[in-house]
């Protein structure tokens, strides 16, 4: 995963991760663990696909940020 181009991203649209948590419905810690790949936690594909929808993500760019 490309931390970095997440971070990146969810700036660009004035988000930070209480936001995209709470949108994700999960915990702010969760979604650090998940970003920070953390003992184990990764993105579930639902997750991607609500994150890709919210930031107007293409392919491509779900692929460099999440299976980079």
């Amino acid at each position: 995963m490309n931390k970095l181009k997440l971070l990146a991203v969810m700036t660009e649209h004035g988000d930070n991760q209480a936001k995209l948590a709470d949108c994700l419905g999960i915990s702010r810690v969760t979604l650090s663990k998940k970003i920070n790949e953390k003992r184990n936690a990764v993105f579930t594909q639902p997750e991607i696909s609500v994150i890709k929808k919210r930031y107007q993500l293409s392919d491509g760019d779900v692929s460099a940020i999440f299976f980079a």
